[in-house]
């Protein structure tokens, strides 16, 4: 990952940190655990219409996300509810929870783990995103799935 330290300040720059693409849906890891110290990992999402991931539980790390722009639908077992930019949401470790981008523009904000480590599995995950690349086809989704289902569990999570 591209980062400079300073006095013990890290820095990652404007469009620096290993970028993926998984299940269709832009993500830029800005911070790991190498650069953090293990305290939190921090990606940056950009999700197509009807983007997101399934219901799914973290078994060692809490998530937050901030919405920057756009709609999406947060859920878990029980309800559903739909955010707009400038929302955060709190997901504590063990709740099942997943969102969905409902809105017609794509939806970008930040993904915030902590403590760190489940950012590893988009970089193991996704398929590398490059500037100018356009995502890969649909076909490519399956693939992401039948991956994910048999590496989730390496991250302490699962899908319900």
């Amino acid at each position: 990952m591209s980062f400079e330290e300073f006095e013990g300040i890290v820095h990652i720059p404007p469009k620096a940190g290993p970028a993926r693409w998984v299940f269709g849906d832009h993500y830029t890891i800005k911070a790991d655990r190498e650069n953090t110290h293990g305290s939190l990992g921090l990606i940056e999402a950009l999700v197509p219409p009807g983007g997101g991931p399934p219901p799914h539980i973290h078994h060692d790390s809490d998530e937050a996300f901030y919405l920057i722009e756009g709609e999406l639908e947060i859920s878990n077992e029980k309800i559903s509810r739909v955010v707009g930019a400038g929302s955060f949401i709190f997901v504590p470790k063990g709740k099942v929870h997943a969102f969905k981008n409902i809105g017609d523009q794509p939806c970008k904000m930040l993904i915030i783990f902590t403590p760190a480590g489940f950012e590893r599995f988009f970089t193991e995950l996704g398929v590398p995103a490059e500037q100018g690349v356009p995502a890969p086809e649909a076909e490519q989704y399956a693939a992401d799935v039948e991956k994910a289902q048999r590496i989730v569990a390496r991250y302490a999570a699962e899908y319900v």
